[in-house]
């Protein structure tokens, strides 16, 4: 049976947020979501700090899909110190954005990404892209124990 999956979404526009996680319910992939509105939150969340200092993350698989066009802190940045953690490198980080530039998708991999997916404008294929996200990064994939 696999383990079930912390999934944090980094993603400041509601509306898309809204859909990424009616879609996961709506698939029975919700496990544990956390919604995180900017790339500060993120970095506090993921690395126990700030308001999230007591958050106890012993055992806890995650996965994260980030956006990159964040305030505070860009996605691009998130995911760099994400990926250049010890503790954290191995958590899959999945860029979820509206960005199809190839500069950002270009240092997106060489930060560590583990999937770039431009989200569609079409509500329908937004709900089936996020769908088909989750059935893989939380069903098909294996991923070794990366709690931190």
């Amino acid at each position: 049976m696999k383990q079930e999956y912390e999934i944090v979404i980094v993603e400041d526009n509601p509306d898309d947020a809204e859909l990424m996680i009616r879609s996961l319910k709506k698939h029975q992939l919700s496990n544990k979501l956390i919604l995180l509105e900017d790339g500060e939150q993120a970095l506090d969340y993921i690395f126990c700090r700030g308001k999230y200092e007591d958050r106890d993350s012993t055992g806890s698989n995650m996965v994260i899909f980030l956006d990159l066009k964040l305030p505070k802190v860009h996605g691009l940045e998130v995911l760099k110190q994400v990926k250049s953690n010890e503790k954290t490198r191995k958590i899959p980080v999945i860029i979820v954005t509206s960005s199809k530039e190839d500069p950002d998708i270009a240092a997106a991999y060489d930060f560590g990404a583990n999937s770039y997916v431009v989200k569609p404008v079409n509500y329908e294929s937004f709900v089936e892209t996020i769908n088909h996200l989750g059935l893989y990064w939380l069903v098909v994939n294996e991923t070794p124990n990366n709690g931190i």
